[in-house]
């Protein structure tokens, strides 16, 4: 803990360096001391080996502190409002103690929970970051740490997840301790932290700037970069505001993901059980305390004002983790103390949906009565549009109007080419027996992509870079090998939907992982634009490689894993030109995913062999986090000048009106 002056705050603070830890024990004499009204709450408790940052290290105030010893009994439900707080100079609010007494100016360091000891593990990885000023540009202004906007926070979400990703790639290379635990995400977020690339740092009630209701993040450290809520671990971010009398703390957002008892199926309505008293190795269950998170919710109950609401679910994708999705604003109702099954009280709240808010976990709701079958998709035309040509079946779907469906094609799942169509070299695979391995050099695949395997162990891809090579057919790994992504088909239920103004679009019911493979580009490899006809052309049909497209930042920034910044690799994709694929007549649910000058889906190019022959492949990955429903959109790039005349067109290879509709639309495209 680190102590800024004494109790009494008539000491002056001294200057502290936050990017040191100061493995000291409290002096159990002093009273502990926490921030003030105009600062956040405790971030923590936070993983040892990691540097403390932000409200850790800020100047200390006194607040009101609630009787800790003060407890109900009774069997019927008491409403919260018979619980007061005393006052006192001290503030049980930290998350790193268990209970405070006021009279005797003393303090009861919590234990560390499992997950705190669990995390104490990453120091022993050998593997010490540090960051050199050099090779990092901070790129965040002072007025946007304090308030963010939208195009801040995803460029944030997008460095965050970039570092975070090399960061498992490196670990990946090196997995052979057992049981390490892998905590990238702490990792990135310390650093990101540290180097203050964060936004919406000025704690308040109500929206955050930058971030919609309907935004879903992977990792809590996400949401603690955005302002959205700030404690790493616990379920309750408050924040002190002063009245006529004294300070009283006020919740401004809660987490619900399950790990206390909460009836969250309602999506208008959350019961939310308080914090503490849950059992672990260490001791039983105990009664929870009107302290700290539970003393906020009452107090805001009163108070009546807005709370933020995420609740955290399980990936439909990979059951293992969980998506966590910010699902609006919110008020208190009610309060109420209850027996849990553990036989002690908790603390329960009713917070209510403010009506006219966007649907988001009422989304989620109903996609899920979709896949079970309990109720069915309204404008559904088809069930499967791929007629089981695909692992995952496609709906068809038009609420918008009577048009039955798109034009008449062929499905296939994968690109075909000519017979006499001859695009690279021939070419050899691995010898790998068994699944291709991160970090082993005799891969000849690995060798292609650099010396990195050029995904995670979860199967996402960790950089763009001008060609992506992937184990082919006829390698000898085993076929659910990492390295073969963009070849397992679809792992996501996948809507071909109407449009209003942009004829058929393309969006998933559920959720995509920045870097998850979504689909690669199927049809026919031609090797004229002209081939396909000005139909095709003009209605989207046609994915052209020469074309020019907007370059963008995703890769990980070097200087923050200590890599020379200077020799970093290209993004930008190199292809044999030309490579144009036609599917006008024979393609994939690709074809129908329309242009928007601010996509969320980027094109990569995906090289592997088969009998001995190398092909190219155009596979497409979630550029950012995607939440449910959400149209996938990318960017059809522009063509070269002179092109028209050389392939003999005319105004088929002009520009066309966009009709993308966001904010940085560039009013046309192609």
């Amino acid at each position: 803990m680190v102590m800024e002056g004494g109790g009494s705050g008539n000491h002056s603070t001294p200057i502290i360096d936050k990017t040191r830890v100061l493995d000291v024990e409290p002096l159990r004499t002093l009273v502990p001391v926490f921030p003030s009204s105009s600062k956040a709450p405790p971030f923590g408790p936070y993983s040892s080996g990691f540097a403390p940052f932000y409200p850790f290290s800020a100047p200390q105030g006194s607040q009101a502190t609630p009787d800790l010893n003060q407890q109900t009994h009774t069997t019927p439900a008491a409403p919260l409002r018979s619980f007061r707080a005393t006052k006192s100079n001290g503030d049980p609010f930290d998350e790193g103690y268990e209970s405070y007494d006021g009279s005797t100016g003393s303090a009861k360091r919590k234990p560390k929970s499992s997950s705190q000891k669990r995390a104490r593990k990453i120091q022993d990885l050998d593997f010490t970051l540090s960051v050199d000023e050099n090779n990092f540009v901070v790129g965040v202004g002072l007025s946007e740490r304090d308030d963010g906007n939208r195009e801040v926070v995803h460029s944030i979400l997008m460095r965050f997840d970039a570092l975070r990703r090399r960061l498992s790639q490196l670990e990946d290379a090196k997995e052979s301790p057992v049981g390490i635990i892998r905590r990238a995400d702490l990792k990135a977020g310390n650093i990101l932290m540290t180097k203050q690339v964060r936004t919406n740092m000025r704690k308040r009630i109500g929206t955050v700037p930058g971030v919609e209701i309907g935004d879903i993040f992977f990792f809590r450290m996400e949401m603690c970069l955005l302002g959205l809520h700030a404690p790493s671990m616990g379920g309750i971010d408050y924040m002190s505001v002063r009245n006529d009398l004294e300070e009283e703390p006020l919740a401004v957002s809660i987490v619900s993901s399950g790990y206390y008892d909460d009836d969250a199926e309602d999506k208008d309505v959350l019961i939310y059980s308080g914090q503490g008293g849950a059992a672990n190795k260490d001791k039983g269950a105990t009664d929870q305390k009107l302290e700290r998170g539970n003393l906020a919710l009452e107090r805001s109950l009163r108070r009546g004002n807005e709370v933020r609401v995420i609740r955290g679910m399980k990936d439909s994708v990979n059951q293992a983790s969980k998506v966590y999705l910010y699902d609006g604003l919110f008020r208190i109702q009610e309060s109420w103390v209850e027996k849990a099954k553990s036989g002690c009280n908790i603390f329960k709240y009713k917070l209510v949906r403010i009506p006219g808010q966007p649907d988001a976990f009422g989304v989620w709701k109903s996609i899920e009565k979709w896949k079970e079958g309990l109720s069915s998709r309204a404008g559904l035309i088809l069930p499967d549009l791929t007629s089981g040509a695909e692992s995952m079946p496609v709906a068809l779907v038009n609420d918008v109007d009577e048009e039955k469906g798109p034009a008449h094609f062929t499905y296939v799942s994968t690109v075909k080419y000519s017979k006499s169509f001859k695009l690279t070299q021939p070419a050899y695979g691995c010898n790998c027996r068994n699944a291709c391995q991160p970090g082993n050099l005799n891969c000849s695949c690995i060798r292609k992509n650099e010396g990195n395997f050029p995904y995670t162990a979860n199967g996402v891809l960790v950089c763009r870079a001008p060609m992506i090579h992937e184990c082919g057919p006829t390698c000898p790994c085993f076929p659910n090998c990492k390295n073969r992504a963009s070849q397992t088909g679809l792992k996501a239920r996948l809507e071909v939907f109407k449009t209003k103004d942009r004829g058929w679009g393309l969006r998933s019911w559920d959720s995509f992982r920045a870097g998850t493979f979504i689909c690669e580009y199927a049809g026919e490899v031609i090797e004229k634009v002209s081939q396909v006809g000005e139909e095709g052309e003009r209605d989207g049909y046609v994915f052209d490689t020469s074309h020019v497209y907007e370059s963008f930042k995703w890769n990980y920034e070097p200087g923050l894993v200590e890599e020379d910044s200077s020799i970093e690799a290209s993004e930008e994709p190199n292809v044999p030109s030309p490579f144009v694929i036609s599917s006008k007549n024979v393609g994939n649910v690709a074809r129908f995913m329309n242009h928007s000058c601010y996509p969320n889906v980027f094109w990569q190019p995906v090289m592997y062999e088969n009998n001995n022959e190398s092909f190219i492949h155009i596979a497409f990955f979630a550029m950012r986090h995607i939440p449910p429903m959400t149209e996938l959109t990318f960017d059809y790039g522009k063509s070269r000048s002179g092109e028209a005349a050389a392939d003999g067109g005319s105004t088929s290879h002009g520009r066309r009106k966009c009709l993308c509709g966001a904010p940085i639309c560039r009013g046309y495209y192609g």
